[in-house]
């Protein structure tokens, strides 16, 4: 008999699991995506943070963070004494990860503890910031997220050292294990770029940092080249695309870097493993360096060595008044990366060593930092606020206050804070609109039913307005009926002209009744889906208007779906399959592979497909479309990309016609036991009733007034 081993013997990192799907069908459609932050996974899911968050004492916990940032630790001592630039420097890359393109990333979720940010080289250290943040999470418990901690931290930093500030925004829930959802980029090796087109412009989408494994761009330059002209360029798309213009960049820039020092002390191979790399015993720690103590003047980090300004602990026009004043030098650091020294450095402009030594070190600045000065555009903004203060620090609090609540979307998502009572238009504002009563509903229902209007064009109307949303940033919606603005009113998957005809009823009826067209629009859909159903859709009402000044049109341009698989419309052909964009957007609006497979089916039963493509029923909602879908009376032909012929299996003749995004319910083993389920004979009701339900929660995804 042979002796039975444990299966996982010999093995420290990577338990050998055997072959799986994965590895057998690696193009398999993965619907893991719709199942990301599970409640299992959560140890708190019976706390409700946004109600517990007011609760806390926000002055008590800033105090104990600034007492904390004065505090410098042996294992990991503060610079200058003073832990707040290493805070900023935390925050900052919380925050920076955001991007336009799909509104993930960013400092919502406090997802910087989790891999890969965790471990990425851009985040060098952190990992020891966020462990002196600890006792300050420990005292104040479920009253206070790391999310909102990661970001409060910076914020009281720049405060404590008298930078200009416009508060902190409270509220950001905290995942529970890495988000494996947000595509970083598909190189396989850290600082790999093979992520553009023919120039530095076409930087693939939806990524915005230069490098795998960066925040923003490569200090340095260009994969290491340092030129500044060349890094301008780096620095401009990619902050283009995590939503800051040149002034913004500029301020945040200069801002930012007024705190603080770079550190590249010494050799860089003798740093070790990054968090997610390093062994056991050394507790989540990781960047851990032999190079002399390894800790102090001795650090390693990004490889650049040296501070900006002759007072990194505190707000000054020090960053400006020394890229401006001095002409620049390029050398190497200690760790072998380039940097710029100033040429013929005054005594007065010698900086004091971090361990509060006698010793004076020269000021640096990184190619990036040279990009300011050379580049036309910024060299411009830069003399501006050299010349002018108030302005600068001005500029540096909104440009900043951006930075950390960009992806928090509406100011009605707000909880509580410390925050100014101010708007921007980044915040997408919206004004709030009269909830309807009973009768005055009724009315503008009634109104709705005798427009003439079909069912399909009801329908897509408010789907068209309301599927926007995207739960990454809380950005776009029902909410504020933009779809009548530009951009939106003019997008091809919109069907401008038929749109144009459609909301001018709507507006008719708005005014008619006194009602938002945004609240006509939802409750259009409503009365759509009650006619192809013969079953009451419940409905809520308080949507506003917003307008075409609170409107950012290149921003919202970004939400424009090129491809939609729940309309079946797609421009051109993708790299990307329909089913697999039609996932990404299913994520984007917080659907189950449930709601997904109930969505699609009930869209197709009431006609909804811009191509043509999957309405093989009378324009009903019922579960005829699955039982259509399942029919083992049909096979299927390609006939081009995305395009599929279905054949009477006995007589050859063609029945029908059907895209990609409507053959997966059948072709997917997961999602066609979804389908299975709501073509049972005993299921229709179900089917409608379900289909109500997620047909709501996508009408009112943007209504954080009734979460």
């Amino acid at each position: 008999m042979k002796e039975s081993k444990c299966p996982f013997h010999g093995s420290t990192t990577q338990p050998n699991l055997g072959t799986q799907n994965k590895d057998w069908w690696p193009n398999q459609l993965n619907l893991d995506i719709l199942r990301q932050h599970d409640t299992k996974s959560n140890p708190v899911s019976e706390v409700d943070y946004k109600q517990e968050v007011q609760k806390l004492d926000l002055a008590s916990v800033k105090e104990d963070l600034k007492t904390m940032m004065k505090n410098s630790q042996d294992w990991w001592p503060a610079d200058y004494g003073h832990y707040g630039p290493f805070f900023i420097r935390m925050t900052w890359h919380a925050a920076g990860t955001y991007r336009t393109g799909d509104g993930r990333g960013g400092a919502a979720t406090g997802a910087q503890r989790f891999a890969p940010l965790n471990s990425w080289p851009d985040n060098g250290n952190l990992d020891k910031a966020r462990r002196l943040l600890w006792p300050i999470k420990e005292k104040y418990g479920n009253k206070l997220s790391w999310a909102d901690l990661l970001v409060l931290a910076g914020n009281v930093a720049i405060e404590d050292m008298g930078g200009p500030n416009h508060g902190t925004v409270l509220g950001r829930e905290d995942i529970w294990h890495p988000e494996k959802d947000i595509y970083w980029g598909a190189e396989d090796e850290w600082l790999g770029d093979n992520r553009y087109g023919d120039s530095r412009q076409s930087l693939e989408n939806p990524l915005a940092a230069v490098q795998m494994g960066l925040i923003y761009v490569n200090p340095e330059g260009p994969n290491g080249n340092p030129d500044p002209s060349l890094s301008a360029q780096d620095v401009r798309e990619t902050f283009k695309r995590m939503a800051m213009n040149d002034e913004e960049t500029v301020a945040l820039v200069a801002g930012g870097h007024t705190f603080g020092k770079a550190h590249g002390a010494g050799d860089a191979s003798l740093v070790g493993a990054e968090p997610e790399g390093s062994a056991i015993e050394n507790m989540g720690f990781g960047w851990l360096s032999s190079h002399a103590s390894g800790k102090g003047v001795d650090t390693i980090t990004s490889g650049i060595e040296g501070p900006w300004t002759k007072n990194p602990i505190q707000w000054d026009m020090g960053y400006l008044e020394l890229l401006l004043n001095y002409e620049w030098e390029c050398k190497k650091s200690p760790a072998g990366a380039w940097q710029w020294h100033p040429i013929d450095c005054a005594e007065k402009d010698m900086v004091p060593q971090v361990d509060g030594s006698n010793e004076k070190v020269l000021p640096m600045m990184t190619t990036a930092d040279m990009s300011m000065k050379v580049d036309p555009k910024y060299r411009e903004i830069c003399d501006r606020f050299y010349a002018n203060p108030k302005e600068f620090e001005e500029a540096f609090a909104r440009a900043w206050f951006k930075l950390l609540h960009r992806d928090m979307g509406p100011k009605s998502n707000y909880t509580t804070g410390d925050f100014n009572d101010a708007e921007y238009v980044w915040q997408d504002p919206t004004p709030k609109g009269k909830i309807l009563s009973e009768n005055e509903e009724q009315a503008v229902r009634d109104s709705l039913t005798n427009s003439g209007l079909t069912v399909q064009e009801l329908v897509e109307t408010a789907w068209a307005s309301a599927s926007t949303f995207r739960n990454s940033d809380n950005r776009g919606g029902a909410n504020g009926a933009r779809i009548r603005l530009s951009p939106q009113k003019d997008w091809a998957v919109n069907k401008p002209k038929e749109l144009q005809r459609i909301l001018g009823i709507y507006e008719n009826i708005a005014e008619k009744h006194q009602a938002s067209v945004a609240d006509v629009i939802v409750l259009g859909g409503a009365v759509g889906i009650e006619i192809a159903s013969g079953k009451k859709v419940p409905t809520t009402t308080g949507r506003g208007d917003a307008t075409q000044d609170n409107t950012d049109i290149d921003s919202f341009d970004l939400l424009k779906p090129r491809t939609c698989g729940f309309r079946n419309y797609s421009e051109k052909a993708f790299a990307v399959s329909p089913e697999e964009i039609m996932l990404d957007k299913a994520h984007l609006l917080g659907l189950t592979p449930v709601e997904l497979t109930l969505l699609v089916g009930g869209m197709r039963a009431m006609g909804i497909s811009n191509s043509g493509d999957g309405v093989w029923t009378q324009c009903t909602l019922n579960n005829e479309w699955f039982k259509t879908l399942l029919s083992m009376e049909v096979s299927w032909r390609p006939t081009g990309y995305n395009s599929y012929d279905g054949f009477d299996r006995l007589t050859g003749v063609k029945l029908r016609t059907a895209s990609r995004t409507d053959l997966v319910f059948g072709s997917n083993s997961e999602l066609r036991a979804i389908a299975e389920v709501y073509a049972q004979n005993d299921n229709d009701d179900k089917f409608v009733n379900d289909f109500i339900c997620v047909w709501n929660k996508v009408m009112n995804a943007d209504r954080f007034d009734l979460k």
